[in-house]
């Protein structure tokens, strides 16, 4: 058991995704609605190498405080640790994402991907990334045994990666 710090409690709460990994019914779900409003606010600055950067930076700091979180609760991927489904949604809706910055010749709104038109294929990735996170079909279960936050955060990278090379054929 490793010794208490002081910032125990506010790494457990980001791990926890603010909290939200506390409920007790589907905490995976509800941390991946917290991811999409996490891929929303990439999305708000507007800039593709903004979107690209805090996607990339999400995922590190899930490997890091998803690894001190397991230390500290001395579990392994402890399922109220839902850090790793926040800074996974991102990936998801990359080639949507990058299909539209193409189209657009510029980043869409966030708005483009919550109309009547669009809000449909925006829960079927959401459904999507639920259905890979829950079967983990090779290698995202076999990547669980990575050591630390590594094993935590990888296995949603992949189930993001499989939505993302799902969707390619329909937002090209």
């Amino acid at each position: 058991m490793r010794p208490r710090c002081r910032f125990d409690p506010l790494v457990l709460w980001l791990a926890r995704g603010f909290g939200v990994g506390r409920i007790p019914i589907a905490p995976g779900t509800f941390g991946s609605m917290v991811g999409v409003l996490w891929y929303a606010l990439l999305l708000v600055p507007g800039n593709l190498w903004s979107y690209l950067s805090g996607a990339l930076l999400g995922l590190a700091l899930s490997v890091w405080l998803c690894g001190v979180a397991e230390k500290i609760l001395g579990l392994t991927d402890p399922g109220s640790v839902v850090l790793d489904e926040i800074a996974a949604m991102p990936v998801c809706f990359l080639p949507w994402v990058l299909s539209e910055w193409v189209r657009l010749k510029a980043m869409p709104p966030v708005a483009a991907f919550f109309t009547a038109r669009t809000w449909m294929c925006t829960a079927l990735i959401f459904v999507l990334f639920r259905v890979f996170d829950v079967l983990k079909p090779w290698p995202v279960r076999q990547s669980q045994n990575l050591p630390g936050g590594w094993g935590v955060t990888l296995d949603d990278f992949l189930a993001a990666s499989y939505v993302a090379l799902l969707s390619v054929p329909f937002v090209i």
